[in-house]
């Protein structure tokens, strides 16, 4: 066997052996349960299903939860709250299309795309809306709530960027069959989850169980789990304004709730939108992205004041 007939064998070789460890990690993730209790709805939305859990009396006042954007994103993100709020709200917490138990086609993802879903979700709730967005999500709200009746918003660690400034071939060496599904696997194992958890997500990661990594490995293994993602780690979800722009043009009580210890989205950038935007800014110590998570008495708390505030 002469040196290119070595190469090609070793080639073919590392492809098959690659082929191999993906199937085998499609074969380990069951099917996605629902993170939340409740009435599990549908969405009908532009031939996705979204799907929705539901909590409360649906003659309480009606609160949307809208979780962020990562590579193991669900509605899951409002665990901790999510019971509590509905013995006071008419809950409601989607999957993001793409993300958790709702549809993911392959498509490419974008942050228009994920603003006219928030938009036309909260069109349809019959009532005068509150709204929780998390991260980029709250960017999305922000973009299209010039449109939107609301009764009161409460944003966590808002951010307009989720990732660099797009990067076409990133994107589409993610969404490429092999390579891209076997780098999306190491981007979504468990050392990975619990490495992006430590570093950014929590201050003590002794408040995420193994339990919930494990659920976070299985949505991010999901059949065509990892299309939104390669939209959001290159760029592509980025949001399409700055929310310089689009916070102060929300018409309704705004409150920013923000983690002291957040590294990717400092309390500095906190402390320039409220003063921009002329909202209340909530800070909440030994916390990073997720205050909901680490401190969800806290948390319910701010949300139960924020909604008692009328425009």
């Amino acid at each position: 066997m002469n040196r290119r007939q070595r190469a090609l064998a070793t080639l073919a070789a590392g492809t098959g052996a690659v082929a191999l460890t993906n199937a085998a990690l499609r074969r380990r993730a069951p099917p996605l349960s629902p993170a939340l209790d409740g009435e599990q709805r549908t969405f009908e939305w532009h031939g996705f299903d979204v799907r929705y859990a539901e909590a409360g009396d649906p003659a309480d006042s009606d609160l949307v939860l809208l979780h962020g954007v990562n590579a193991a994103g669900s509605n899951g993100e409002f665990r901790e709250v999510f019971e509590e709020l509905a013995a006071d709200y008419h809950v409601i917490a989607p999957d993001l299309p793409g993300f958790g138990t709702s549809d993911r086609p392959p498509l490419r993802y974008s942050a228009t795309f994920y603003g006219d879903f928030v938009r036309d979700f909260l069109s349809v709730v019959p009532e005068e809306p509150s709204v929780v967005a998390s991260s980029l999500t709250a960017a999305y709200l922000a973009e299209v709530a010039d449109g939107l009746d609301l009764a009161n918003v409460v944003l966590v660690c808002p951010t307009d960027r989720g990732g660099p400034d797009r990067n076409l071939l990133a994107r589409e060496l993610l969404r490429a069959p092999l390579v891209g599904e076997a780098l999306f696997n190491v981007i979504a194992s468990k050392p990975s989850i619990r490495y992006f958890n430590a570093d950014h997500g929590y201050y003590d990661t002794d408040r995420v169980s193994e339990e919930w990594i494990d659920y976070e490995w299985r949505t991010a293994h999901q059949p065509n789990a990892r299309y939104a993602p390669a939209s959001f780690v290159s760029g592509f979800l980025n949001a399409d304004r700055p929310l310089e722009e689009t916070l102060p043009g929300i018409d309704a009580p705004v409150t920013l709730v923000w983690g002291r210890e957040a590294d990717i989205t400092p309390l500095k950038r906190g402390r320039e939108l409220a003063e921009r935007a002329d909202c209340r800014l909530v800070v909440v110590d030994d916390t990073k992205l997720l205050p909901h998570v680490e401190f969800p008495g806290t948390f319910v708390g701010v949300v139960r004041d924020a909604l008692a505030v009328e425009a």
